[in-house]
């Protein structure tokens, strides 16, 4: 009797036969899902390792179901089919109805093998349901684009507010006298419904253009937004100058700040729920001569690698990085300017390193993504709550693995080199130029040479590179001089192409999306730290650093350009030349 197949193994039979996968990568699939315990399906369009688009595994479902595709952005739909099935419902099961025959509705499912929502939404509609398939991600980006277009544009609710609001020279006025704004009346106009619509759509546009900021500026006569996409500030449309005081009023009350407190500086959080993920968003407020600045930073937990094997290094720093972690104690330092992503590397080291044999704490300021597992400490200095204080408790706690957010002072920096030197392994950030830099810093912090050598084990350095656009890429040609000017081998691209993005729709005509970490790690050999014993400089250690074979920043962006990944101007912008 031949042995029924499960519905993973038909679906890889169909990509197989469709020459989407070939026999390895279902050998490896399969590999993976025994030693991960995933679901195949999950697997073949998991973000670190992409097997086959999520628009082509939907056609493939549709045929081993017997259930029709449908391209939902090629498609609009009316408002009252979109309203038959509430909000929350069409997110939460991931579907949404696409058109209606007499008594049956089309529904767009990314699993039509969900009968616990075919029955719920039958229910509701009191319609027979007729499933078609969708990708999650296509759903998602339809229901988003359907929320947007019901919350109406910028244009929009700026329209509606200015109908209803008084003259902007009546309101600057009141605004020069601030103790005289009726903190009841700025409450009542911070819940407002064209400032709630305006509040929602600035947020919501910056999680769609994937931003990691969002700024929202006073200026004597007018305000400006600005979102940071790929490390680059954008201006968007601003809100109109009268909506000033509500709109930062009421991003204070997602946040749980004090709309009183308009003089002091106040730091805060919140978390919101877009298209079914959840994003943190950490809220800085400060007070300006116009009134007071409002900097959002958008923290996605999706960012975070599962492994260092996935931050996409190079073989050679892969290998000293995972020695590090591998390491039963020391101090590993990741270095580089705010932004540059050095949060991340360390919390994709701690997610390898995360094991019920391991008591891992962390100390930062603040808490920026919560993981489960994992003890994480948040400074509060209002209240003595410092970096220093909150280590000397945690050494009290038995840990085994200590971050710490990062390294300001001396006296954090002593205790840190105590606990690497006491059998703990400490992973910390200091802002630096480079790797080597990481060593003099903490010369100048006071810290004894032989306790440098003894308890750093890496140091490292880290960029953010842009990517460029898949979608307009196109080779592009330098003459050898400019190579020559610049200091660069011009027989490193001998016969390699180099690219350019010539913008378009996606990038926003920029060239590039999104952007990749470049890291340059330099190991703690015992040459190096016979020179950090004699106070060597930081270039007579990155002269011997790259002699034992480590990659400066410069290199490993070359490299990356080599490879057709980013330009070579990102590279010679974001990294300086040995």
């Amino acid at each position: 009797m031949a042995k029924i197949k499960s519905f993973a193994e038909r679906i890889a039979d169909a990509l197989v036969e469709d020459g989407l996968l070939s026999a390895n990568q279902i050998e490896e699939l399969l590999e993976r899902q025994k030693k991960e315990g995933a679901r195949l399906v999950k697997l073949l369009i998991d973000k670190d390792k992409q097997y086959v688009s999520p628009d082509d595994l939907a056609v493939c479902m549709g045929r081993v179901l017997n259930v029709s595709p449908i391209n939902l952005a090629r498609i609009s739909i009316a408002p009252d089919l979109i309203d038959l099935v509430p909000r929350d419902t069409a997110h939460n099961y991931k579907v949404i109805p696409v058109s209606r025959l007499e008594n049956k509705l089309f529904l767009a499912m990314a699993d039509p093998l969900n009968v616990l929502a075919i029955d719920d939404i039958r229910r509701i509609t009191k319609l027979e349901i007729s499933p078609l398939i969708a990708s999650e991600k296509a759903i998602a980006d339809k229901l988003s684009a359907i929320d947007s277009a019901k919350s109406g544009s910028m244009e929009d609710i700026i329209q509606d507010a200015q109908k209803n609001d008084t003259d902007p020279e009546t309101l600057e006025s009141i605004k020069e006298a601030v103790e005289e704004v009726n903190l009841d009346r700025l409450a009542a106009s911070s819940e407002e419904a064209p400032v709630i619509k305006l509040a929602n759509l600035i947020i919501l546009q910056a999680i769609k253009d994937r931003a990691s900021d969002i700024h929202l500026e006073p200026f004597e006569k007018a305000m400006r937004l600005r979102y940071r996409i790929d490390g680059v500030l954008i201006d968007a449309t601003p809100p109109p100058k009268q909506m000033q005081l509500a709109l930062a009023s009421r991003l204070k009350i997602m946040s749980n700040l004090d709309i009183a407190e308009r003089r002091m500086p106040q730091d805060g959080r919140m978390r919101v729920k877009v298209s079914g993920k959840d994003y943190n968003l950490r809220v800085s407020v400060l007070p300006t001569v116009h009134g007071e600045k409002v900097v959002l930073r958008v923290l996605d937990k999706s960012n975070l690698s599962a492994s260092i094997d996935k931050l996409g290094l190079d073989e050679m720093t892969l290998k000293q990085f995972r020695a590090a972690i591998d390491a039963p104690h020391g101090l590993i330092l990741v270095t580089g300017p705010t932004g540059s992503g050095k949060t991340t590397t360390l919390y994709s080291a701690l997610n390898e390193l995360n094991s019920p044999q391991w008591n891992i704490v962390t100390v930062e300021d603040p808490v920026e993504f919560q993981v489960p597992g994992i003890n994480q400490v948040p400074t509060k200095r209002e209240i003595g709550l410092t970096f220093a204080n909150a280590l000397r408790s945690i050494l009290r706690q038995d840990p085994d693995i200590v971050m710490i957010g990062e390294i300001r002072d001396t006296e954090t920096a002593e205790i840190a080199i105590e606990a690497a030197l006491t059998g703990h392994q400490v992973l910390s950030t200091m802002h630096c130029n480079d790797a080597p830099g990481a060593i003099a810093r903490l010369d100048d912090m006071g810290i004894a040479p032989f306790l440098i050598s003894s308890s750093v084990i890496l140091s490292c350095a880290q960029r953010l590179l842009r990517r460029i656009c898949s979608h307009c890429k196109e080779p592009v040609t330098y003459p050898a001089k400019m190579f020559e000017d610049l200091g660069i081998d011009p027989a490193m691209f001998d016969g390699v192409p180099l690219f350019r993005g010539r913008g378009c729709d996606r990038c926003k005509s920029s060239g590039y999306v999104g952007r990749m970490a470049i890291i340059e790690a330099m190991t703690i050999s015992d040459q190096i730290r016979k020179l950090i014993i004699a106070r060597a400089s930081s270039r007579e250690m990155a002269k011997i650093a790259v002699n034992q074979g480590m990659k400066t920043l410069r290199m490993v962006g070359l490299d990356r350009a080599r490879d057709g990944i980013t330009t070579l101007e990102q590279v010679m912008v974001t990294t300086s030349a040995f």
